[in-house]
């Protein structure tokens, strides 16, 4: 049974590498600096008297797949459907000059099907909204969290654009996705050959 699987596993590896779209993984422009640690991913920014961090994790960031039918409408030339990489990510800004740090939890909704009487509608959302002590690694339950949910829009409007102004907009989510992506599949990769090495172990 080993055996089988371990050569199931060769195959799927030679598979998944054919489809690799990005050897190295793609940059996000505006001078974003990446760090990757296993399956998180952090993206520094620094503009005059700010650092801008962006957050993610590749962990269950590949939503349930799509109904069959509507895929094959859009591509009819591809076998399978791509799978694109979505997660929830934070954003972080510091200023320098407080001990305070803005947190914006931003997601990509599901369906954007509600959006399109909009001229041009974001493809990411923020979800929440918290003031958190800059330095310490875990943060407090007891801050206030706004949630944007009953938000006024004019008051979120303004925190979509605060974050455009610093580079978090339409352009970089979607280089985001990108990223996520190719990072997700080089992690799915290493994932099968790990799997594959144990499975032959003796």
């Amino acid at each position: 049974g080993d055996k089988a699987f371990a050569q199931f596993l060769a195959d799927e590896i030679k598979e998944e590498r054919k489809i690799q779209k990005h050897k190295s993984l793609p940059k996000v422009s505006g001078g974003w600096e990446l760090e990757v640690h296993g399956t998180e991913a952090r993206l520094v920014r620094k503009i005059a008297g700010e650092k801008i961090t962006v957050t993610f994790n590749i962990n269950n960031s590949i939503p349930p797949s799509v109904d069959e039918e509507t895929q094959e409408e859009q591509k009819p030339d591809e076998q399978e459907p791509e799978l694109t990489s979505t997660p929830n990510f934070v954003v972080e800004v510091i200023k320098d000059d407080t001990k305070q740090t803005l947190v914006l939890d931003c997601h990509y909704p599901e369906d954007e099907v509600g959006h399109e009487g909009e001229e041009e509608s974001d493809i990411f959302t923020i979800r929440e909204v918290s003031f958190q002590p800059t330095g310490e690694s875990d943060w407090k339950d007891t801050n206030y969290t706004l949630n944007t949910d009953s938000l006024d829009w004019a008051l979120y409007d303004h925190l979509m654009d605060f974050l455009a102004d610093r580079g978090v907009d339409n352009t970089f989510a979607d280089e985001l996705i990108e990223l996520s992506t190719a990072l997700e599949h080089q992690e799915y990769i290493k994932f099968l050959e790990d799997l594959k090495s144990f499975v032959k172990c003796q």
